[in-house]
């Protein structure tokens, strides 16, 4: 694949190519060239500037940071805020921000206030309870595989419609709407044309759900936030956040995580009885993304010995973190019985991902599955010729055609 070049003054510089401190803006995110790789600018840029200028998709001026140390610090310092990214005079990511007043763009303590009324739908105990119905709808979307195959795309065939599907029975979604939910994401994550028509769209479908959960409601989740103390707009913010977010980094997550199993031999057919060391690697190696949600600076903050000056939007690289060599022995290497220090996917403070313990173990479920009904799952092309998503939030393949 041919990789830009341009350096005139009108251009952003290669994102392949770091600059030394002080040298000209990079384009924000850097081309992917793989599905399991980070970019190769973010090695450069923890060698030679780790606090790089960038110039964001909404053209705004931001800073990116691509070393552990330097990413941990800005996502637990409450100097670098989620809230500041909504206000008016604030750098933004994109045309269209995130929306005001969900868990994505509140700091403590109202944050904190909105996280409580979900969090025990996101414990390891309410998870381990959820097992049996995320393995009974990995093996019907496999019974389905099965059926039509001997071949599939188990992007569309498994790995995005099992996040679906568990997000979907635990908000109280009707699941017969993913493609739609689909669409309305895609549109809704975009770095480069995000759309607002989606996301009017999803809010008014969700909306009218809302309506008909306060008639009648059920045992789930979106019940229950229906008949809370949420605001309208803080509950229509909140259902949106929670089915987005429960289905499209856990979809790409096990997309990438089976090819990166599928390009080792034997690798996925050979799993080990506790899966916790080998998720945990693959959580770190397979990219979720670029970096954590756009942050703003409440101040003058000095890191990595640049000072990033008040309302500065700044963006912690976190694949490009979970690949630093003063952290990691051997970054780029694939090893499930690695120890030491805890990669970043999942964030770090109080913005830690709600989610982290359900994304576990739909990843092990999802990998247990595969292996147990589909021995001699195999790449149906050379991985060379997968595609990703471009212009998104998330790490996603577009395809992943297999046999069996």
């Amino acid at each position: 694949m041919p990789r830009p070049s341009s350096n005139s003054p009108s251009h952003p510089p290669s994102s392949d190519t770091a600059p030394a401190a002080g040298d000209a803006v990079l384009p924000y995110p850097p081309t992917r060239y793989s599905a399991t790789e980070v970019p190769p600018v973010y090695a450069a840029l923890r060698g030679s500037c780790p606090v790089a200028r960038v110039i964001l998709p909404s053209g705004d001026p931001g800073y990116l940071l691509s070393r552990y140390e330097d990413v941990r610090r800005v996502l637990g310092d409450p100097a670098f805020s989620r809230a500041a990214t909504v206000l008016p005079e604030a750098p933004k990511l994109t045309a269209l921000p995130f929306d005001a007043g969900g868990l994505f763009t509140l700091d403590p303590p109202e944050h904190t206030r909105l996280r409580a009324l979900v969090a025990r739908e996101f414990t390891p105990r309410r998870v381990d309870a959820l097992r049996p119905l995320v393995a009974a709808a990995a093996d019907r979307l496999v019974d389905a595989l099965v059926e039509a195959g001997p071949q599939a795309d188990l992007i569309s065939g498994f790995a995005f419609p099992l996040p679906a599907l568990v997000i979907c029975e635990l908000l109280g979604v009707p699941f017969a709407y993913r493609e739609r939910f689909q669409g309305w994401s895609d549109a809704l994550l975009s770095l480069t044309a995000p759309s607002p028509t989606a996301r009017a769209e999803l809010l008014a479908y969700l909306a009218a759900l809302v309506r008909a959960k306060r008639r009648q409601p059920g045992d789930d989740l979106l019940s229950a936030l229906a008949g809370s103390d949420l605001d309208e707009r803080e509950l229509l913010v909140m259902a949106m956040t929670l089915l987005i977010a429960g289905h499209e980094t856990t979809a790409g997550l096990i997309g990438t995580s089976v090819l990166t199993l599928l390009l080792r031999p034997g690798a996925l057919s050979a799993l080990p009885d506790d899966l916790d060391g080998l998720v945990e690697e693959l959580l770190r190696y397979n990219p979720l993304g670029d970096g954590g949600p756009l942050r703003v600076t409440l101040r003058d903050v000095e890191v990595g010995g640049v000072v990033i000056p008040r309302n500065s939007a700044v963006i912690a690289a976190v694949g490009s973190a979970n690949r630093d060599g003063r952290v990691f022995r051997s970054p780029d290497s694939f090893d499930p019985a690695r120890t030491g220090r805890p990669h970043l996917a999942f964030g770090h403070g109080v913005h830690y991902c709600l989610g982290a313990a359900l994304a576990r173990a739909e990843l092990g479920i999802a990998l247990t599955t595969l292996a147990r009904r589909l021995p001699g799952l195999r790449l149906r092309v050379a991985a060379a010729d997968l595609r990703m998503h471009s212009g998104l939030l998330v790490n996603r393949l577009v395809e992943l055609p297999v046999s069996w």
